[in-house]
């Protein structure tokens, strides 16, 4: 028996707009979908786990995974640190037929879109831009400085929301995480 290969999604958007909660929302409650585990060269946030939320890796092992071809997108976030996403877990869930989700910035998103032009890219956006600020500040998670770098990048990504096939509106974790299955063609609960 064949297994027909999969869509990939993508999903981006700004800084703080809650990514990472509408993630850890679809874990949850949509077990069913995959969620691709980037690798990132930051320090862990308190309470995240090597493996589950990043593979927290060293700039030399970053570097090697750069060069060996193993990333499948990777980029400079907020002008420090990289992310990108390990290309194998992704392409052997596709092929064997179950729904994957990428979470990922906004030059991620672009890199897949150039190798990937059928994935569904969806674009996670903000009630408002005093909202986001709002998240960011409130998470506490940055200081000062890197908080203003972080509200610069997010002014520039909210700009390229039309490069998205769809929009969902982080106004409520459960409610966009139920659209952006709805999206990826799964039955939401």
């Amino acid at each position: 028996m064949t297994t027909t290969p999969a869509r990939l999604t993508v999903l981006a958007g700004p800084t703080a707009v809650g990514k990472g909660t509408v993630s850890a929302d679809v874990r949850a409650r949509y077990p069913q979908v995959w969620l691709s585990v980037s690798a990132t060269t930051r320090a862990p946030r308190p309470g995240e786990v090597d493996g589950l939320h990043y593979h927290f890796v060293s700039s030399d092992e970053f570097e090697r995974m750069v060069d060996a071809g193993e990333l499948l997108e990777w980029a400079v976030v907020h002008g420090r640190n990289r992310y990108g996403t390990p290309r194998r877990p992704v392409e052997e869930r596709l092929a064997s037929g179950e729904p994957a989700l990428l979470e990922i910035d906004l030059q991620g998103a672009r890199q897949v879109r150039a190798s990937m032009p059928d994935a569904r890219f969806v674009f996670l956006a903000p009630p408002s831009f005093d909202e986001l600020v709002r998240r960011l500040v409130g998470r506490g998670t940055e200081d000062a400085e890197e908080r203003e770098r972080r509200l610069e990048t997010a002014r520039v990504e909210l700009a390229s929301e039309s490069e998205f096939d769809h929009v969902v509106v982080n106004d409520d974790v459960h409610r966009a995480t139920d659209e952006l299955v709805e999206i990826m063609g799964l039955p939401t609960r």
